[in-house]
């Protein structure tokens, strides 16, 4: 007896082969009769004036106006210069002395800063009051020109109201009154 030199997984993969290209063929021949004449007419697009592709062309009645073109105006509005206090005041939330670095929040953004010690004008700590610039670091802003902020004086308390003030104040109610 004599041994065929093809397997069954080669015979069976040889069959879906041939049917591949009978369903290919097939394929084929039914695209080639439903398709129709493929005349010029069924691949023109037209633009309408509202912008809308369609089949068919655009009605000359319909056009709008012409516009020129210098009347195109191509930029974007000046805005009027706001000037920006670079100067911001803050809290030191973090100072480590032995590392020498440490966050600043800021008083109007609430956004923490980075801040070195090297970018300090006088030595600072946790809790201080401080004014600070920001200048573009390698991670982000950064904190730099770093001064403590003195504590402003409070203004003297007012004197309480005496007896003849308060006689003077019914005075100038009852003249605004007449």
């Amino acid at each position: 007896m004599g041994r065929s030199n093809e397997t069954f997984s080669k015979k069976e993969k040889e069959k879906k082969k041939i049917a591949k290209r009978k369903e290919k063929l097939a394929k084929k021949e039914a695209r080639k009769e439903n398709a129709t004449s493929g005349s010029l007419d069924d691949m023109i697009a037209y633009v309408d004036e509202n912008g809308v592709i369609t089949d068919t062309p655009p009605d000359p009645t319909k056009k709008k106006k012409v516009i020129k073109a210098s009347s195109i105006e191509i930029g974007v509005p000046k805005r009027e210069d706001i000037e920006i206090d670079p100067v911001h005041q803050g809290i030191v939330a973090f100072f480590n002395d032995e590392k020498g670095y440490g966050f600043i929040k800021d008083l109007e953004s609430q956004d923490s800063y980075f801040v070195h010690i090297n970018n300090t004008k006088e030595p600072i700590s946790e809790g201080n009051k401080v004014s600070f610039e920001l200048e573009s670091g390698p991670k982000g802003p950064v904190a730099v020109k770093v001064s403590i902020v003195k504590n402003e004086p409070k203004p003297a308390p007012k004197p309480a109201p005496t007896a003849e003030a308060d006689a003077k104040e019914e005075e100038d109610a009852k003249d605004e009154e007449e």
